[in-house]
């Protein structure tokens, strides 16, 4: 099999959630010529997908110093970094996004995204508005400013926010499900409901609104739906980062199965 072959068998592994059989093409098919900032990229990748988040930030600084004018690489470190708990330093990464890329209003947002983390909303929403100087239509931006807004206890504001995204993009997905988490939190079960349901019209795979589905539908007593929601986050969110909630919910889920004596 040549390096080509590897390459494209690999990425199709990891595609297919075979993240192992992907490692393995991956490597050699980085061995088999000269370093490859995309295929290390690729096996970062494969790392992250198997839980292995410290050897993936690696990977990922290898490629970015092997070819720094690839932005795409940098966000993926910044995300690691973020998902680390090394917020200073996903900070500097996304900071110098910004500067080595004035167009990239994404980085922006992300440097206010950690702001937000840490409690720091007017920071954050410095960086919202720095980004959508930049790019005006863009739905993470304006979804995040909504979160900020909302944060703050500005609930007309989020509300402008999220409408402003579901006007320039009807089916995000994020924008739905920021609704429902605002309705939820303001005691509107059953619009927190419609835009929970209309989140995963967009997007079946939206793993945190059958979170809040499950959350609604528990409140309800409605066991059996508030069930199938929570076995679908758990089925849906299968990230390492998320291993207490989903430890949590698989707590809750044992319970209703016992309650339902399933």
């Amino acid at each position: 099999m040549d390096r080509k072959e590897l390459v494209k068998n690999g990425s199709l592994a990891l595609e297919e959630g075979d993240a192992q059989k992907a490692l393995t093409l991956l490597r050699q098919a980085q061995s088999a010529g000269e370093f490859s900032a995309e295929i290390e990229g690729l096996i970062a990748e494969a790392l992250e997908a198997r839980g292995q988040l410290e050897g993936a930030v690696n990977s990922l600084e290898k490629a970015i110093a092997a070819d720094p004018d690839q932005a795409d690489l940098r966000y993926s470190l910044g995300d690691l970094l973020f998902e680390l708990g090394r917020t200073a330093d996903a900070r500097d990464v996304y900071r110098e996004i910004a500067e080595r890329f004035p167009e990239e209003s994404d980085a922006w947002v992300s440097v206010g995204l950690v702001s937000f983390h840490q409690g720091e909303i007017d920071a954050a929403v410095d960086c919202y508005e720095k980004a959508l100087q930049i790019s005006p239509d863009s739905t993470f931006a304006l979804n995040s400013l909504g979160d900020a807004c909302f944060a703050r206890g500005d609930f007309d504001g989020a509300l402008n926010c999220f409408r402003a995204v579901i006007d320039l993009d009807p089916q995000d997905a994020q924008a739905h499900y920021n609704m429902a988490e605002m309705h939820y939190d303001n005691d509107d079960p059953d619009q927190a409901e419609k835009a929970c349901l209309k989140a995963l019209e967009c997007d079946p795979g939206f793993a945190y609104a059958y979170l809040t589905l499950g959350n609604l539908y528990l409140d309800r007593d409605l066991s059996e739906k508030a069930l199938h929601s929570f076995q679908e986050f758990l089925l849906h969110e299968t990230s390492p980062a998320a291993e207490d909630i989903r430890s949590e919910v698989a707590a809750v889920v044992d319970g209703l199965k016992a309650e339902l004596n399933l």
